[in-house]
Parts: structure tokens; sequence; C-alpha cells
């Protein structure tokens, strides 16, 4: 379930209410005259079944509720009540699979702003990777990948093609460009520094890698796993289930790619930097293609679910 607070133009409150009572799904309706003092008016409360909140904030918006006053929602995290099971039970679907556009939205574009918070995560997680592709250690690789923060970027990028959205489109693409490319230069930096203690050296970046030569080796396997991975984050984004993002951080190599294209280039090893940068785009690619797929399936599927729903209502 799901708690929605709104703040309410008295001339709007009856429709407000109208609203939520003609909703399936919402219950525990409360309404409190001329509680809100900024903006002034009503406050209105209710809880709404996952399945049923898309389409309550649709039409709570067409009232502008919004602009004139404020639309809040958060997750209840436990709801004792039979009559929050009954409107669970009513609202169509499975609220598991229902997609709340305006939080997946929100959240994206949160995830996709270039912040120096942001650029120092990249950048500490292509350090570590570079640690990682010259002492081959797996261990290293997954941290990096655990740590790298490109995945929120990726996601709001396909939020953005399937809402089109041409403002979070360009806040992603900024960000992923920008923070790749302080990231590497500073990887390079990095580089430079660790052969000068010799820490690194040009041998152990020639030497035979078995645990991390697949980096700069690309092949349609890691086409595959950044597709599974970009359909998988995509689910857990939208399904709230975030432990998911850390198995889907670990799947693909990106972050591992663009430092060992770093560490590469630091030593003029041309050939190594371009299959790492091969390896890179392919998995950006798979990414963001099996991303916006799921974002559209789930798109055509809960609108097919909902006009089913209505359907049914309709007959006699």
């Amino acid at each position: 379930m799901l708690h929605l607070r709104l703040i309410t133009p008295a001339d709007k409150t009856d429709d407000v209410v109208r609203v939520i009572e003609s909703t399936v799904g919402a219950t525990h309706l409360a309404v409190v005259p001329g509680a809100a003092r900024n903006p002034s008016g009503d406050i209105v409360m209710c809880d709404v079944a996952r399945e049923a909140g898309d389409e309550l904030i649709d039409r709570l918006r067409e009232l502008e509720i919004d602009k004139r006053g404020s639309i809040a929602l958060e997750n209840i995290d436990l709801s004792l009540s039979k009559r929050a099971d009954k409107a669970e039970d009513e609202a169509p679907g499975e609220g598991a699979d229902a997609v709340l556009w305006e939080h997946l939205e929100d959240a994206t574009h949160e995830e996709s702003t270039l912040s120096i918070t942001y650029v120092a995560f990249i950048t500490l997680a292509m350090m570590i990777a570079a640690c990682g592709v010259v002492l081959d250690n797996a261990i290293l690789i997954v941290g990096a990948m655990a740590v790298g923060p490109e995945f929120g970027p990726l996601a709001g990028f396909c939020t953005a093609l399937v809402q089109r959205a041409p403002r979070l489109a360009l806040r992603s693409l900024i960000a992923l460009l920008v923070g790749f490319a302080v990231a590497m230069v500073v990887t390079v930096g990095f580089s430079q520094f660790m052969d000068a203690v010799d820490l690194f050296s040009d041998d152990k970046l020639r030497a035979e890698r078995p645990n991390t030569s697949f980096i700069y080796n690309p092949d349609w396997f890691s086409f595959v796993v950044a597709v599974l991975a970009g359909a998988a984050g995509t689910l857990s984004l939208t399904s709230a289930k975030s432990g998911a993002l850390v198995g889907v951080a670990i799947s693909v190599t990106t972050v591992p790619a663009a430092a060992n294209a770093a560490v590469a280039f630091s030593y003029d090893e041309y050939r190594q930097a371009w299959g790492s940068t091969e390896q890179l785009l392919l998995n950006l690619l798979g990414i963001v293609v099996a991303g916006t797929l799921t974002l559209l399936a789930q798109k055509l599927l809960w609108a097919w679910q909902r006009e089913r729903t209505l359907r049914k209502r309709a007959l006699p």
C-alpha cells in the first residue's frame, strides 16, 4: 500500500475527494479542513493500492493539485486493516507489476544529476578497477562494479525515452559523458602516479591476466549479459526491489572497461584501450536497449490490463 498526502485549495477539495472515492483501490480517506498553511488549504490523506497509484496521481494532476497545492507519496511498510486488504484485492493487477511513472521519473532524475558525489563515486570506482586490472584481481573488479553509480543515469535515459522527457534525457547523457570522462582522466593520472611509485608497470598490464582479460576482449556474451542486466535493473527500479540492483551492478563491466582503457592509454597500449572501449560501448548499448524495451513492455502491459479491468466493470 501507498500513503497519499495532499494539500488542496479549498475550492478543489470536494473534487479531490470525489476522485479518491471513485478510485478502486483507495481507502482510509481523511480530510482536515483548513489545516494547511503553506500553501493554504485543506489536508487530504488516503491509502491506495500500488497498482492504483499511478491512475490516481494522473487524475489529481488533471485537477492541478501539483501546481496549486502538493502531492506527497510514501510506501507503507505495515498496514493492518481489512479495508486495506479489500482495496488491494479490488485494484486491477498486482502491486509488484505496477509502475509509478511519476515516482520513477523523480527517482531517476535524482540519480541522473551530475554532482560532486556522483563524480567522486565513479572516479573512486574506476581507480579501484584500475588496481584490479593491473593486479588481475577479480575481487577488486567486483568491488568497483558495486561502487560505480552509472546505472542511475542509464535508467534515467531509458525512462526519458519511454516518457518522452528530453530534459531528463539530456541530464542523464551529461551525467554519463562527463562522469566517465572525468573519471578516466583522473585514472590516467592515478596510473602514472602508481607507476612512479613502482606499484603499476607496463609489464603487469601486458602479462597474461586470466581473471580480467575479458575486460578488453569483448564478445557477444558481453552484450547478452548487459541486456539481461539492463532488464533486471529496470525491473528492480519499477518494482521497488532495490536489492536486485547490487546484482545488476556486478554483472556489467562498464567501470572496469573504462578503467582498463585509461590504464592502457597511459602506457600507450592502444590495442587494449580500444578493446576496453568496445566492451564499454557494448555494455552501455545493451543496458539502454534492454531498459527501454522493458519499460515499454511494462507500459503496454499495464495499459492493456487497465483497459481489461475497465471493460469488466462496464459489463452488466
